[in-house]
């Protein structure tokens, strides 16, 4: 029996627009694309010119600062020129698809692998991108060695797929990559693995050291389990990595060519929920296609609480499982039916100031973007401690990061969190603040202060 957490502290908010069945298999799309912004700290460098022909698993750029960490093409196709933000900063490598062949490469044995060889086929072979560290909450340098390697093998996020949705027919694979990852930690350790209390999805695995969560989001999030199975002291490295990325290194590593296999729920009330299963960097356009409605709508990469708003021309994100449409908020309310003076029965609310919370506990609701305010005085209320469950003061930590406190932040726990664990005290928050921002902050704080 796996060791057993109940989280107690949290919130599910129950949005309407949940997917159920089996997964679809999307039609290749027209354009392959990656954000080098969803790597923080990264600043990448072309390998591959415009109008360069490249395969599968070839290399589109890498990290100026470790010129061993690669980026490939998911698809083979001729790179286009670079999309440019702000001091022509990079945004978006696009790579037009032919067809092609892929890169092949020895594979690898998960029955006994080499610890050396491992880690040189993921720096190699384009996966080393999928590892997250703990603290700072970015890529890990190539030389860094982990004390422990945590996956959560479920989301609490709202409306996030099941981990049975997206590793449907992959355990073999999933299985092989914790074997990979197990050959990077030292004394015959295994990578820890977070389930939800009751999941069986993961009832024949045996490559990892379990243990077993319940109670609301967020629960699923790989801060909240490494902070609960063993929590992270100064000078340690934890990482972490997402479920469907353990089966892409496990099936890459063995195959010997290079898997992005993404399954992603589309959800939310604004679509018609399905269960897609395509490709790391495949276009918002091309998910949400015929499945929703486009008019007054946001199209998240991600969930509604961390997610990030691209616009049909950005791709999936690389880390994300998930495409959430929700009503934008930008329409007026009358305030005697709709507004702060109506009775809101359509309301949801974390503090019950609607009468909403003696509804049925499966009652869902349709949400929009609209703040409902904006950012105005910080105030110590407590709401902040009854989403967060770390044994970390959110407040205090959250006010040393304004002031730039580094010896406090250090102290109350910075070292621990990443935006997302902040993303509930966000959304309870009266004051309107942008905590994830100022966590963000505070971690660059940190990077360039010890880093």
């Amino acid at each position: 029996m796996p060791a057993s957490v109940k989280i107690r502290k949290g919130l599910d908010i129950r949005l309407k627009g949940h997917v159920q069945g089996a997964p679809h298999v999307l039609p290749s799309a027209d354009r392959f694309s990656i954000h080098p912004t969803d790597f923080h700290c990264l600043v990448p460098r072309m390998a591959a010119k415009a109008g360069t022909e490249v395969k599968a698993g070839e290399v589109i750029f890498t990290d100026k600062k470790h010129p061993e960490i690669k980026f490939v093409s998911g698809v083979s196709g001729t790179v286009q020129e670079p999309v440019r933000g702000e001091k022509r900063r990079i945004m978006r490598v696009d790579v037009l698809p032919d067809g092609g062949g892929a890169v092949e490469h020895a594979s690898l044995d998960p029955t006994n692998p080499d610890g050396a060889a491992v880690r040189a086929a993921l720096l190699e072979r384009g996966y080393w991108p999928m590892l997250r560290q703990r603290p700072f909450d970015v890529m890990p340098a190539p030389d860094s060695a982990p004390r422990d390697i945590f996956v959560s093998g479920f989301d609490t996020a709202p409306l996030a797929p099941s981990a049975a949705m997206v590793l449907e027919g992959r355990m073999d694979g999933f299985r092989a990559g914790l074997a990979f990852l197990n050959a990077l930690l030292d004394g015959g350790r295994k990578v820890q693995l977070g389930v939800r209390t009751g999941d069986t999805t993961f009832d024949k695995v045996t490559e990892a050291d379990i243990t077993a969560f319940s109670g609301p989001h967020p629960a699923g999030n790989v801060g909240v389990q490494i902070h609960q199975v063993c929590p992270l002291n100064k000078g340690e490295v934890v990482w972490t990595i997402g479920m469907q990325d353990v089966a892409n290194i496990g099936d890459g590593l063995m195959s010997g060519r290079y898997v992005g296999q993404r399954t992603v729920a589309l959800t939310g009330s604004r679509s018609q929920p399905a269960l897609l299963q395509t490709n790391i960097g495949t276009p918002l356009a091309h998910i949400i296609k015929d499945r929703v409605l486009t008019d007054g709508t946001r199209v998240i990469s991600g969930n509604v609480l961390t997610g990030t708003v691209r616009g049909e021309e950005g791709g999936l994100g690389f880390h994300d499982q998930q495409v959430t449409c929700i009503p934008e908020g930008n329409e007026p309310l009358f305030f005697l039916t709709k507004g702060w003076l109506g009775p809101g029965f359509d309301k949801f609310s974390a503090s019950r100031a609607f009468p909403t919370w003696l509804m049925p506990k499966g009652k869902e609701y349709d949400l929009n973007t609209n703040n409902n305010g904006e950012e105005r005085a910080f105030v110590v209320s407590g709401q902040y401690d009854a989403v967060f469950p770390f044994d970390i003061y959110p407040v205090q930590l959250i006010k040393s990061i304004m002031v730039g406190d580094i010896d406090r932040m250090e102290k109350l726990g910075i070292y621990e969190v990443a935006p997302e664990d902040f993303a509930l005290c966000e959304y309870v928050c009266t004051s309107k603040i942008a905590v994830q921002d100022i966590v963000r902050n505070g971690l660059n704080q940190m990077i360039e202060e010890f880093a």
